[in-house]
C-alpha cells in the first residue's frame, strides 16, 4: 500500500517543514513495526520549492490469515484461494488507515513541538493514493464515489478508474481508483479525514469493530463529519454496518452539530453579557410593533421611547406571563443558550428554582458569565442551577417541576428526532406546564432583509406556519395528557399571523375543574 502527501514551499516557508509536521526527518528513511506488517517513511524529494513524504505499507496477506489461524467466519475453516490471493498487499484500505495512525501519531493529534506554530497554518497539499478500492455505495462507485466523499471537504479530486486487466481493455473497469486529492487545509485535518475515509472506500474492516470505534469515529470526524452530506453512509461503513453503532454515532454527531451551532451564537456575545442581551444571532430586524396594544408600547430598557420593543424580548415577556398565569415556581428552561430567560426569570420573586440546561457547554459558560454566579449570594445561588445535556435523551434531573420552557429550541432540531426530544419532555420530565416557542414562517414574508425562502436562522431544520405548529401540537397534547392553549408573539398580522407562535401545554390533572384550554 502507497500514499504520499505533498506540499510547495513559499518565500518565508520552505516545503520542507512538512518533516516537522510529519515529525519525520526528511533527510532519512524510518521503518516502523505495525501489526500486520512493516511502515516506511521516506522522502522521494525534499527541497524548499517541493517537499513529497511516502508512506509505504508492506503487509503480508499470508502472515494474516496464520494470525487468524485459518479461520474464516463463524469459525470454520476456510481454505479458500482468495484469503491467499487477494488485493491487500497494495490496495490502500483500513491496513493503511491503521499505519496512517501508528507512524503519524503526532501529527493527526495536530501537534508539532519542534515548530507549534506550524500545526495550525493551513498548507497546499496534495495527496495521492496510487490504488484506492471504492466499492459500491448505492448507485455510485468508481470515481463518483471518492469526489462525493472528499469534495465536500474542500478537496479537488483528480480521480480515474483502473482496468481490471489492460491485456483485455473489454473486461472493462475495476473497483479501484487512481486518486490525486489537492487542497489547503491543516495537515491534521487531512490526516484524520483520510483515518476515517479510507476503509469507508473499502466498505470493509480488518478487526472486530467494538463499541470504542465510534469514540474513534467522533474524534476523528470532529468539525467536518456532522455537516458532511454523506455522513449517514461514512458512519454506517467506518462502523462496519452494526446498527446499534452506527445509531449512537449518528445521535452523538447530531449532539455535536447543534453544539457547535449554540457554540457560534456563544461566540458572539462571549464578550458582551451586559444585563440587556442582543437579538438572538441571525434573527433579522421586524417591523415597528403598534406603539398602542400589546408589549409594543413598551420603550428598550435605554429609554429611547421611539425604538421598538425587539422580537426577543417581547418573546420572553410573553413566557413570564404564560408562567405567571399558571403560577409555576420551580422552572425549567430547556435549550437555555446563553441565560437570557433564566436571567428573567429570576428576577421574578414568585420564581423559587431555575434550571438552565442545554447542549453546549460554551453556551452555559457565557450564561454563567451573564448571571454573574460566581457572585451570587448563597441564597440566590440556590435558586438556579445551569446543567449539561441532550434534549433527545430523557432525563432524570428533570423531572418533578412546575413547567418546562422550550423557546425557539424545536427547530433547531431534526425532524426525525423530534419525537425524542417530545417523549423526553411530555412523556418523561411531565412538568404540569410546557410553554413552546417557535418561528411562524408565514410572518417572514414580513422581513424586508430576510431573502425569500430562506429561514431565519441558518441551524433551523424546519419552519412552520400556524397551521403546521397547531397539529403538532394539539397531537403531543393528547397523546401525553395535556390540553393546549395558542398564543401569539409580537405584532399579530391580519393576514400572515404573529412572528412567534407560543403553545401553552397544560397536563390534564393540572387542569382547573370545569377549565378548557383546547
Amino acid at each position: 500500500m502507497f500514499l504520499t502527501i505533498s506540499t510547495t514551499g513559499t518565500a518565508d516557508r520552505p516545503a520542507t517543514d512538512l518533516g516537522f509536521l510529519l515529525h519525520k526527518h526528511p533527510g532519512r528513511a524510518q521503518r516502523f513495526e505495525t501489526s500486520h506488517g512493516e511502515a516506511h517513511v521516506f522522502y522521494p524529494e525534499a527541497s524548499d520549492a517541493l517537499c513529497t513524504a511516502a508512506l509505504l505499507l508492506d503487509v503480508d496477506p499470508i502472515a494474516l490469515v496464520r494470525r487468524g489461524k485459518g479461520k474464516g467466519r463463524g469459525g470454520s475453516p476456510d481454505f479458500a484461494l482468495a484469503q491467499y490471493v487477494n488485493d491487500r498487499p497494495y490496495a490502500a484500505s483500513s491496513l493503511l488507515a491503521v499505519a496512517l495512525r501508528t507512524v503519524f501519531a503526532s501529527a493527526l493529534k495536530g501537534r508539532c513541538d519542534a515548530r507549534p506554530e506550524l500545526a495550525g497554518q493551513a498548507l497546499p497539499l496534495r495527496i495521492t493514493v496510487p490504488v484506492l478500492p471504492a466499492k459500491a455505495g448505492g448507485e455510485r462507485s468508481g470515481p463518483e464515489l471518492v469526489r462525493s466523499l472528499f469534495e465536500p471537504l474542500g478537496w479537488q479530486v483528480d480521480a480515474e478508474a483502473l482496468p481490471l486487466d489492460t491485456a483485455f481493455p473489454e473486461w472493462g473497469d475495476s473497483r479501484y481508483v487512481r486518486s490525486e486529492l489537492t487542497g489547503t487545509l491543516r495537515l491534521a485535518d487531512a490526516l484524520q479525514q483520510l483515518y476515517v475515509l479510507l476503509p469507508v472506500l473499502d466498505d470493509a474492516k480488518h478487526y472486530w469493530v467494538a463499541p470504542d470505534e465510534v469514540d474513534k469515529l467522533l474524534r476523528a470526524g470532529a468539525g467536518w463529519l456532522a455537516d458532511h452530506p454523506e455522513q449517514a453512509l461514512i458512519t454506517r461503513r467506518y462502523l462496519a454496518r452494526r446498527w446499534s453503532l452506527t445509531r449512537d454515532a449518528m445521535e452523538r454527531l447530531e449532539l455535536a452539530r447543534l453544539a457547535e451551532a449554540d457554540d457560534c451564537e456563544a461566540e458572539e456575545i462571549d464578550n458582551a453579557v451586559a444585563d440587556e442581551p442582543p437579538e438572538e444571532a441571525g434573527q433579522p430586524e421586524g417591523p415597528p410593533a403598534s406603539q398602542d396594544e400589546g408589549p409594543g408600547d413598551e420603550a428598550e430598557a435605554d429609554g429611547t421611547e421611539d425604538r421598538p420593543v425587539r422580537l426577543a424580548v417581547q418573546r420572553r415577556e410573553a413566557i413570564l406571563r404564560a408562567l405567571a398565569d399558571r403560577g409555576a415556581a420551580r422552572v425549567l428552561d430547556l435549550g437555555c443558550g446563553q441565560g437570557q430567560l433564566v436571567q428573567e426569570l429570576l428576577r421574578e420573586p414568585r420564581v423559587t428554582e431555575v434550571v438552565g440546561l442545554d447542549v453546549s457547554a460554551r453556551a452555559l459558560s457565557v450564561a454563567a458569565r451573564r448571571l454573574h454566579l460566581d457572585r451570587m449570594s448563597e441564597r440566590q445561588a440556590a435558586r438556579v442551577k445551569l446543567v449539561q445535556g441532550a434534549l433527545t435523551y430523557t432525563d432524570a434531573r428533570l423531572t418533578g417541576y412546575d413547567a418546562a420552557v422550550l423557546s425557539e429550541v424545536i427547530e433547531h432540531v431534526d425532524p426525525p428526532r423530534l419525537p425524542a426530544l417530545v417523549h423526553s419532555v411530555f412523556g418523561a420530565a411531565r412538568p404540569g406546564t410546557v410553554v413552546v416557542t417557535t418561528p411562524n414562517v408565514e410572518y417572514n414574508v414580513r422581513w424586508e432583509s430576510l431573502p425569500a425562502g430562506h429561514v431565519r436562522h441558518a441551524d433551523h431544520r424546519f419552519e412552520w406556519d400556524r397551521t403546521q405548529f397547531g397539529d403538532w401540537a394539539r397531537q403531543v397534547a393528547a397523546r401525553y395528557g395535556y390540553t393546549v392553549d395558542f398564543r401569539p408573539v409580537g405584532p399579530d398580522d391580519p393576514e400572515v399571523g404573529p412572528p412567534t407562535q407560543l403553545a401553552l401545554f397544560i397536563r390534564t390533572d393540572d387542569v382547573p375543574e370545569g377549565g378548557d384550554h383546547r
